[in-house]
């Protein structure tokens, strides 16, 4: 069983000869029949907004529980929520609002409302957890209301309201940002905003004063056959009218023209980059410290699936918005700090998994990242080459000296201590784990470019 999905009785995810099959259980046989029959299945896989799948025979099976047998379509990554950047986060809340107003018109109901159950897909959010309905009652509220404000509404709103690195808050509550210390982090001004009051300000005091309520009273409780709808309505207002404006970042601006280095060089980078690329035709590609995806955007071009990972919240706000306007389908962008990754967390430590268990790279880019990793964080060059030799097949990294000005910006407010630093000690250290295949230095700099090959 996959470790993400024990907690639903319904049904659970596991895999079989490398091929990911969803289980789901006799107890889960009306539902199931209902939203296929009522053709909500079909409109949301139609849209775009729900993963597709295959029904496959019973012989597949882990239990005598099993109803059916499911084979949905692959994802190419599994992201979290902790790793996206506002844009993301809002989009993926949207879309589950949407998916909500569709499943109403169906007679279902969304019973959860997980911000785990979203995917980027092919460049768009898409809902993965076909078990998330249940047939909708009459007068029932929406019992994933509270789950809603938690994984999204109360995220958007401190990221929004306070500071984009709040959403690393989710490594903390994993369960959802709980709403009354939302209520406490937010500003005064987010009371002015009609909808935070309502669902997360009201609503944290409510969640108080009614703690003690029964779960048969609560569940047994009525409303208006039009509120549930309208519910809907003012959460998709809230969310979309919660923006971000950010100001300038010390990298987002990196690889403007001018702002670093020739834009000569720049273009002789992206170049080699591409041809290496072409030549070792890998199946994905890994871009630590992708800033705002130029290098990414390079090997999505070449049709490869390209996770674009950068520390910078606002770079990669900037990288998702350009391949959201532009249709790009095999680019994910995602928050994450290499020194500080994404850990396991949950129960048992395996509900959610690092970066590396959820997948591996053919060929890992570091473009100007060395010298960040040694000199802004005190990393030895050992430690850096033997990351990438466990992590990657192939290498394509850049040297950049002491002289260039973006390393002496590092060094201004420090003593420099970092004597193994230089290009010798570099493609000696490097060497140990990979065959060193090309070494280009880049037109109109200082700087030289890597492709290595890691060591059988």
């Amino acid at each position: 069983m996959n470790n993400a999905s024990f907690r639903d009785p319904s049904g659970f995810v596991y895999i079989e000869d490398k091929i990911i099959y969803r289980q789901v259980n006799q107890n889960y046989k009306d539902e199931y029949d209902h939203l296929l029959t009522s053709g909500l299945y079909q409109k949301l896989v139609e849209c775009g907004w729900l993963i597709s799948h295959q029904e496959v025979s019973l012989e597949h099976k882990k239990c005598e529980e099993a109803y059916r047998i499911i084979k949905p379509e692959p994802v190419n990554f599994i992201s979290y929520p902790y790793e996206w950047c506002f844009s993301q986060l809002k989009d993926a809340a949207l879309l589950t609002l949407k998916i909500q107003k569709t499943a109403l018109s169906h007679g279902m109901s969304l019973k959860d409302a997980s911000a785990f159950n979203i995917q980027f897909h092919k460049g768009k959010p898409i809902l993965i957890d076909t078990l998330s309905f249940e047939k909708q009652i009459a007068g029932k509220p929406w019992v994933a209301y509270r789950q809603f404000c938690q994984h999204f509404l109360a995220p958007l709103a401190l990221m929004s309201y306070r500071d984009a690195r709040l959403n690393q808050l989710w490594l903390a509550y994993i369960d959802g940002l709980p709403l009354d210390l939302t209520s406490r982090l937010l500003s005064w001004a987010s009371y002015l905003n009609p909808g935070l009051l309502l669902h997360i300000h009201l609503h944290a005091r409510s969640q108080k004063k009614y703690a003690s309520e029964s779960l048969a009273r609560h569940q047994n409780r009525k409303v208006k056959p039009d509120a549930l709808p309208a519910l809907i309505d003012n959460l998709e207002q809230t969310v979309s009218h919660i923006k971000w404006k950010p100001g300038q970042t010390e990298w987002s601006e990196y690889y403007i023209a001018g702002h670093n280095y020739s834009s000569a060089a720049f273009e002789h980078k992206k170049r080699l980059v591409a041809e290496w690329l072409n030549r070792l035709q890998p199946k994905n590609v890994w871009d630590y410290g992708a800033n705002t995806g130029a290098f990414s955007h390079i090997s999505g071009q070449q049709g490869v699936f390209t996770l674009s990972l950068d520390v910078d919240p606002l770079a990669v706000e900037k990288n998702y918005i350009s391949i959201k306007q532009a249709g790009v389908a095999n680019i994910l962008p995602l928050v994450f700090n290499l020194t500080n990754p994404s850990p396991a967390i949950g129960w048992h430590n395996q509900e959610r998994a690092t970066l590396w268990q959820r997948g591996s790279a053919d060929v890992a880019l570091a473009l100007a990242l060395v010298h960040h990793l040694v000199i802004g964080n005190n990393l030895p060059l050992d430690h850096i080459a033997d990351f990438f030799s466990q992590n990657c097949a192939a290498l394509i990294v850049e040297f950049i000296p002491k002289s260039d000005s973006q390393v002496q910006r590092l060094l201004a407010s420090r003593p420099d201590i970092f004597h193994e630093y230089n290009q010798k000690n570099f493609e000696e250290i490097f060497s140990r784990r990979f065959v060193v295949k090309e070494i280009k230095t880049i037109e109109a700099s200082q700087r030289t470019l890597y492709l290595m090959i890691k060591k059988s």
